[in-house]
Formats: structure tokens, C-alpha cells, sequence
């Protein structure tokens, strides 16, 4: 494979160092829909649950009332102040759901999660830029909950990466502009190891996701695509929907890939998620992998397994790159919890629980998670 190569000098290019938001996994259906202004039809087809106001009941039995309807920025929480505090360049979210009101549940899958049209102002309440889109969720209501999908961003003005109308359309990238000269190209792709249906693949004339099969097949592609399109002074994010949903382990099959992808299709940073707590962040060519981002929002408040994880904690991590060089400045990480369908700063103890969690899963990457203090972690190389 033929390794990048800028088509401009970057010394031409004075632009300043650009921060990203990412997150994991934002699942704003199912109960969260249900406290939102515009709730749905709560009908569910799930052996554990028939309504969607179950999750409602259980978040409220282990943290307390909900308010409702609450305000569309309610999810968001204090993460809002930490978005204003940092003030990021631009803002990535893998956004794991379907906005749709279609009742055409998918055959055979065992969860299916979806909001209303009307709620997506809580997607824009946090001036989210692009959402991820090729994951194990947004086809839950069929070729018409895409359709919707796609249709209720367009209207809100936030891109979406990874899910289209045709193969084409999934594939593409998008295209993001940031205060300086610089720009910041967001791929996005998802692997049938976190649950992604090999038929949700899109194809020259159907609907579906950007589907990663084989490695070697996704390594060519995406170093052909981003061939095409990356230019001196460009960041490029690719966000992967991969792996399984708990324990810490990094394969040697994803990291081999994870660096394929900086070492020969000049990717800049890797946008990792599916599992439903943090897993390790490895710093390779001094570019950031993120394995496994963990869940941000969602509605498992109250349901019982795995609490050794810790899935109630969350992170926002915010990858400062040069546009320059493509290598990273600085990676400040932040903790939070949820609590009642709502994001929360997280306490002492729970960041500290965090910061060494990370760290001893880092280490084993190459990278170190330093504690600075409750608001904030430091991620170097080892």
C-alpha cells in the first residue's frame, strides 16, 4: 500500500493547534426519549422490556424522580460547562439511535432504539457538528428510520458520517471546517464485532451503513478515500464502531489496523467506540487511538451486570492536534457520571477510579493517564 503524502507544503500553512469533543456512545432513544419534550411511542420489542418507560421507572428507582418533560439540553448536564469551558474547535459524536417515528422494528434483533423527530433540538443543544452514524442502532427501525435519521439531521444542520442512502453517500466523508485554514475530515465505519449486521452494508442502489469486513479490504478503502481527499493542514478522524461491549481487551487485530491506517492512509486520529465503558487509549506516531470511547448518554440506570466496569462513568476527551504536522499537542480527558438520564461532573473518588483504571489499561499501550485533578486527566506517551 503506498503510503500518504500531503499534495501541498505544509509550511505554507500558519494555523493554529485545533481541539476536538468526541465521545462514545450517545443512545438518546428508548427512555431518554420518553423524557423528552416529544416522547414516542414507547413500544419496544424486547424479551426484558415491552415499554420504553420501563427504563424510565428503573433510572428513577436507583437515582431518583425525573422531571418531565425535561429541556432538550437536560441529557447534557454539566458537560455543557465543560463544552464552554474548553470551547473545542468542533464537536464528534457517535450517535447511537434511530430519529425516526417509523414503527418497521428489524426482524430478529433484540433491542431497538429510536426518538422522536422532535426531540433532536437535544442533539443541537450541544452544538454537536457531526454525528458518527455506522453502528449497531441506526437501521433498529428499518430503511424508513434511516431515511428519517438522515432526514432529521439535514434539517437540525448537523452532518452525519457512515450511513447513507447508497454506498456512495455512506462511505463519504464529511467535511468540516475550523477558524483557521485548516480543515477536519471525519470517516466513519462499522465492524459486525460490535454487533453491526453484514446486512446493513449499503450498496450502490440500497440504503445502509459504511460496513468494515475484512481488515486487509477496510485498510485499502480507506487509504484510497482519504488519498482523495486529505490535503496539507487537514486533520482526518475516522470513527470506528468495533469490539465487544465489556472488558478491556485491545486485539492485536485492531491495533495492527489502528496503525495501518496512521502509518499508510495518513488517519490522524482514531475515533474508536462500542464498548459501554472506557477502554485504553494507546498514543502511536504521537497520534491519538481512542480503542473504545465507552458509553456518554444512555439509559441503562438501574440494570443490573458488569457494575465491575463501571458503565455509569463516562469521559469526554478532547485531542488537541497540530494541523501542521498531524501529531497531537495535547490530550486532556474529563470524567463524568450519569445520573437520571443526565450527565454529571464525577466525584472525587469516581475520577480517581477513572484516571487509574485508564491508566493501568493505557500502560499496556504505551500511553499513561495522568490525574491532574476532578476536572481533568492528562494522556502522554508512556
Amino acid at each position: 500500500m503506498a503510503k500518504f503524502k500531503n499534495s501541498a507544503d505544509p509550511s505554507t500553512l500558519v494555523d493554529q493547534p485545533v481541539t476536538l469533543f468526541l465521545c462514545g456512545d450517545v443512545m438518546t432513544g428508548r427512555g431518554i426519549d420518553q423524557v423528552l419534550p416529544h416522547p414516542g411511542d414507547p413500544a419496544i420489542h424486547e424479551s426484558y422490556m415491552k415499554s420504553a418507560q420501563g427504563y424510565v421507572h428503573l433510572a428513577e428507582r436507583v437515582n431518583g424522580p425525573i422531571r418531565k418533560p425535561v429541556e432538550f439540553d437536560w441529557i447534557w448536564g454539566d458537560a455543557l460547562e465543560v463544552l464552554r469551558r474548553v470551547a473545542p474547535d468542533l464537536r464528534i459524536i457517535n450517535l447511537e439511535t434511530s430519529i425516526t417515528v417509523s414503527n418497521d422494528f428489524w426482524p430478529g434483533k433484540g433491542i431497538h432504539y429510536r426518538m422522536h423527530p422532535a426531540n433532536t433540538p437535544c442533539i443541537t443543544a450541544a452544538a454537536i457538528d457531526c454525528c458518527a452514524l455506522a453502528n449497531n442502532h441506526v437501521l433498529d427501525w428499518g430503511y424508513a428510520g434511516l431515511a428519517e435519521t438522515l432526514e432529521s439531521l439535514e434539517r437540525a444542520g448537523v452532518q452525519a458520517s457512515g450511513a447513507g442512502r447508497n454506498l456512495v453517500q455512506a462511505q463519504a466523508p464529511v467535511i468540516l471546517a475550523t477558524t483557521g485554514s485548516s480543515r477536519v475530515i471525519v470517516f466513519s465505519t462499522g465492524s459486525q464485532s460490535s454487533g453491526v449486521p453484514s446486512s446493513w452494508a449499503a450498496t450502490h442502489d440500497r440504503a445502509g451503513v459504511s460496513f468494515m469486513g475484512f481488515f486487509e479490504e477496510a485498510a485499502l478503502r480507506i487509504a484510497a478515500q482519504v488519498q482523495a481527499v486529505k490535503q496539507a493542514g487537514d486533520i482526518v478522524v475516522i470513527s470506528i464502531h468495533w469490539g465487544s461491549n465489556w472488558g478491556y481487551q485491545v486485539t492485536d487485530t485492531q491495533r495492527s489496523f489502528a496503525h495501518r491506517l496512521i502509518d499508510e492512509a495518513g488517519v490522524d486520529v482514531i475515533h474508536g467506540h462500542s464498548s459501554h465503558h472506557p477502554r485504553g487509549i494507546e498514543i502511536y506516531r504521537n497520534r491519538p487511538i481512542i480503542y473504545g470511547c465507552g458509553d456518554f448518554v444512555n439509559d441503562y440506570e438501574g440494570i443490573q451486570g458488569f457494575e465491575e466496569f463501571r458503565g455509569d462513568l463516562s469521559l469526554m476527551y478532547f485531542p488537541t492536534m497540530d494541523p501542521r504536522s498531524g501529531e497531537l499537542v495535547r490530550f486532556a480527558v474529563t470524567p463524568m457520571r450519569i445520573r437520571r438520564f443526565r450527565l454529571q461532573r464525577a466525584t472525587t473518588e469516581e475520577a480517581a477510579w477513572l484516571a487509574k483504571t485508564l491508566d493501568r489499561e493505557s500502560k499496556k499501550l504505551g500511553a499513561r493517564v495522568q490525574y491532574a485533578d476532578d476536572r481533568h486527566f492528562l494522556v502522554t506517551p508512556a
